[in-house]
């Protein structure tokens, strides 16, 4: 009896420990409720299905998944959820000012509280790579970080007898080629100047000042940092009057301008590493794709990109405070932000992880982000996410507004100014 006993106790112990860290009887089992922005259209769903769905075998529980594609709007939402009472037990999100109606409401719990409980909670991180809130704080895990630069479409290039362009790409040599790519009856610049004019308005704000000063904020739309900001607006006007946006860039998605380029219809595409799985799923052919550089202007290299980490995985105060899913919540974290689990996530991106990623065998387009990233001389954190949201969402409506001549590009920094 007593060798039946211990061996029934050995095989429970040995379940739990192939649950994971964190183990739950069947009994014990819970749906999470999880928010992110790995919707249908990123090119890392997939790999976020697997890490739930191995999460979920592993110890029993559930995840209710409330994830869509991040925009201005799923960022709406997401603060009117934590507004309402509404919000997940755990989030995926900007670590940024997005993130600060929440934080300073008290509505997610800090890394600090969670390793009073548990110790080892995003040990495998560093530390100096953590999001740092306005109270001091550290609040949320980071998952892989971003790069943004320029997409070209090799296909579309050679038909013109355009030369894909190298880390010493200049503003004028860009003009001039996007001039042969019109002429040749394909659109240069794949971009929904209503939905996501914010690559552009990064590079060009950097492209009239430095990769040194890109984070500074403008006092007032006439100081010398929002003259800069003018002046990147201007440039984007410039290229929406020569005709260098798809026809309808004022009216078209995201998606559909993607797919311009995709389809072979536009040379040039700015965005960010998540879009290298995208193409990786949808291309026809990734040979016709490269990563190459934006055009450099003034004291700004075309070497010099964005990029950063900016996003992290958040644990609410509403689940903390639930005996029944404090345990699956943190489990979960420390579950998708594993070295292996990210490993699966990261093929170029910055990682904040200790040991690094170690992703598998680079396709071409992949091969081509990991050659320009090589060569970057500089990186600056997009200055957009040191903006309140009303601000950014003002800022970026107005674009339409500027490149059409109904506001000026002065008047829209100061609109946005306003209400930072």
């Amino acid at each position: 009896m007593k060798r039946t006993l211990a061996l029934l106790l050995t095989l429970v112990m040995l379940f739990a420990l192939a649950a994971g860290t964190t183990a739950f009887a069947a009994e014990d089992s819970v749906t999470l409720n999880v928010v992110t922005s790995y919707g249908g259209d990123d090119g890392n769903r997939a790999n976020f299905e697997a890490a739930v769905k191995a999460y979920e075998e592993s110890t029993g529980n559930k995840v209710n998944d409330g994830s869509a594609t991040s925009n201005e709007e799923w960022k709406a939402k997401v603060l009117t959820d934590f507004e309402t009472g509404s919000e997940p037990d755990v989030l995926f999100f900007f670590t940024n000012a997005d993130a600060e109606p929440f934080i300073s409401a008290g509505k997610v719990v800090s890394i600090d509280e969670i390793r009073a409980e548990y110790p080892d909670f995003a040990t495998n991180m560093k530390s100096s790579m953590m999001a740092v809130a306005a109270d001091g704080k550290q609040y949320s895990v980071p998952s892989s970080g971003y790069w943004e630069n320029m997409f070209v479409n090799k296909a579309v290039l050679s038909d013109c007898g355009v030369a894909v362009p190298g880390p010493d790409y200049t503003w004028d040599q860009f003009l001039a080629d996007c001039e042969t790519i019109k002429e040749a009856g394909y659109t240069p610049i794949a971009c929904s100047l209503v939905e996501v004019p914010h690559y552009w308005f990064e590079f060009m704000v950097m492209n009239n000042g430095t990769v040194a000063n890109h984070l500074d904020i403008p006092a007032a739309a006439d100081d010398e940092v929002g003259a800069k900001w003018a002046a990147g607006l201007n440039d984007i006007k410039a290229l929406y009057e020569a005709g260098y946006f798809p026809a309808n860039t004022l009216t078209a998605s995201d998606a559909e301008t993607v797919e311009l380029f995709n389809a072979g219809d536009a040379a040039f595409l700015i965005d960010g590493s998540w879009k290298v799985g995208y193409f990786t799923q949808n291309a026809a052919d990734l040979n016709d794709f490269a990563i190459s550089y934006v055009p450099g202007k003034g004291e700004r290299s075309a070497s010099e990109a964005i990029g950063g980490i900016s996003m992290g995985y958040f644990i609410t105060r509403k689940a903390w405070d639930d005996p029944a899913k404090r345990a699956a919540a943190v489990e979960f974290v420390s579950q998708l932000t594993s070295d292996e689990v990210l490993s699966t996530f990261v093929t170029t991106e910055v990682t904040a992880l200790v040991n690094g990623a170690s992703p598998a065998g680079l396709n071409p387009l992949q091969q081509s982000a990991a050659d320009a990233n090589a060569n970057i001389t500089a990186i600056a954190g997009a200055v957009q996410d040191l903006l309140a949201a009303e601000a950014r969402s003002d800022l970026f409506a107005n674009v339409q507004n500027v490149v059409t001549g109904k506001m000026t590009a002065e008047d829209a920094v100061a609109s946005a100014l306003a209400l930072n």
